[in-house]
């Protein structure tokens, strides 16, 4: 499912223009980065959390060059879903 397939159901299911839904998702998707950005995860009860991980310094190989290289300490988003929504998807998800 891509950003304008959620824009096109939403319209549907609430009857509003495709312009505002898109303007929604958008703003939505742009807060969420902004917090993120700015170190504050973002917590959607029932659905999950958008997080910030921190991944520890490690040292890395250049196999091709035979040479080791340190990766250092950074930051990554993530999101974990509900223990709820979890659920939900193992429940109605039959395995093929």
């Amino acid at each position: 499912m891509t950003k304008a397939d959620i824009v096109a159901k939403i319209s549907d299911k609430l009857g509003l223009p495709k312009g505002d839904v898109q303007a929604a998702v958008e703003t939505f998707m742009d807060e969420v980065k902004t917090s993120l950005e700015t170190g504050e995860n973002v917590y959607l009860r029932g659905f999950g959390s958008f997080i910030v991980k921190t991944r520890a310094e490690k040292t890395g190989r250049n196999i091709s060059k035979n040479t080791t290289i340190k990766i250092p300490a950074h930051n990554i988003p993530a999101f974990k879903p509900a223990k709820v929504f979890v659920e939900s998807v193992k429940t109605k998800n039959k395995v093929k």
